[in-house]
């Protein structure tokens, strides 16, 4: 329960500086003064320090981890807000045993991930990176895109996301198979979709698009053995989280040039360091996790981050995780 005190609210990675923008920060004056921070601080000692005065910390997303270590250095936090109702970088444990209410928001733009999946599958499949930066540089055509009408796009995992991609997959010509650890063949067939076994989704596919949460049984879940069923043609894209995919595993493939390539907007660790392979090598498409990034998405997360904010601050907190 926040004091008479005025509280200190930090709002962190607001990298594109919209957040101030897109909700009514003023409506918590004169009882909160609201900071907003547009650099990533990933070392724990700056973050820490950073955050030592803030009882309200705004998170976007999973960017940056709060875990049972850091929380413990933060005696003064007494909120945390997360876009999204689920934040697999909050350790909401530790948050409970510390007495610190984590609460979300629910919205958003549905069609956001589909859609840059969608983009990164062209792309990767049309070499548009390649052919637009060969424009640029004053040529003309390089290659031979691949037609995705007759192929197979396999969907790991079949849920909301996985549900939208599959569905523009059969409206695109292809062959649509689908696993996941409790994906039925009812299931499947509501989707319009056939249901496979794992090692058959891999040899089969000639795109791969993984729609998971990442979790225990999640992570690493494709590694060296399942890249290694791929088709030497297909190509891997990852819009969920990049620790599905064993990272040292898909760039021992790409370069190795043992897949076609990959398209990715996650990584094990975001934002992705300058001199890491996905920047440079050839074969990969990479987007900076901008799968939710939209302004539907932003318009309806932060003026809901502000409700929330008003309801704890009444000790009647809204949206709890």
């Amino acid at each position: 329960m926040p004091s008479s005190a005025a509280v200190n609210i930090a709002v962190l990675d607001d990298y594109q500086r919209v957040a101030s923008s897109l909700a009514d920060w003023q409506s918590l004056q004169p009882h909160a003064n609201t900071v907003f921070f547009h650099d990533h601080a990933a070392d724990v000692d700056a973050l820490a320090a950073r955050l030592a005065h803030y009882e309200v910390v705004v998170l976007m997303r999973e960017r940056t981890r709060f875990d049972a270590n850091l929380l413990a250095r933060l005696p003064r936090l007494k909120l945390i807000l997360t876009v999204g109702m689920w934040n697999a970088a909050i350790d909401l444990q530790a948050a409970k045993a510390r007495g610190i209410v984590v609460s979300g928001t629910t919205g958003g733009d549905p069609a956001a991930t589909p859609a840059l999946t969608w983009t990164l599958i062209l792309g990767i499949t049309r070499n548009l990176y390649g052919e637009a930066a060969s424009l640029r540089s004053g040529n003309w055509q390089t290659g031979l895109g691949m037609d995705v009408n007759g192929k197979t796009l396999g969907v790991l995992g079949l849920g909301r996301i996985g549900e939208a991609v599959a569905r523009i997959g059969v409206a695109f010509g292809m062959q649509v198979i689908a696993w996941s650890q409790n994906l039925t063949e009812e299931r499947a067939n509501e989707v319009g979709v056939r249901r496979v076994e794992k090692d058959e989704l891999f040899r089969e596919a000639d795109v791969l698009t993984v729609h998971l949460k990442l979790g225990e049984r999640t992570t690493g879940l494709v590694g060296a053995r399942e890249l290694g069923l791929m088709k030497p043609t297909a190509y891997l894209v990852n819009t969920s989280r990049g620790p599905i995919v064993a990272e040292d595993a898909l760039i021992a493939a790409l370069q190795e040039r043992r897949i076609g390539g990959a398209a990715l907007d996650v990584f094990d660790v975001e934002p992705l360091p300058a001199a890491h392979p996905f920047r440079f090598l050839p074969n990969v498409l990479a987007t900076p996790h901008i799968g939710y990034v939209t302004e539907n998405t932003y318009r309806t997360a932060y003026p809901q981050i502000v409700e929330d904010i008003h309801a704890w601050m009444k000790d009647a907190p809204i949206r709890l995780l």
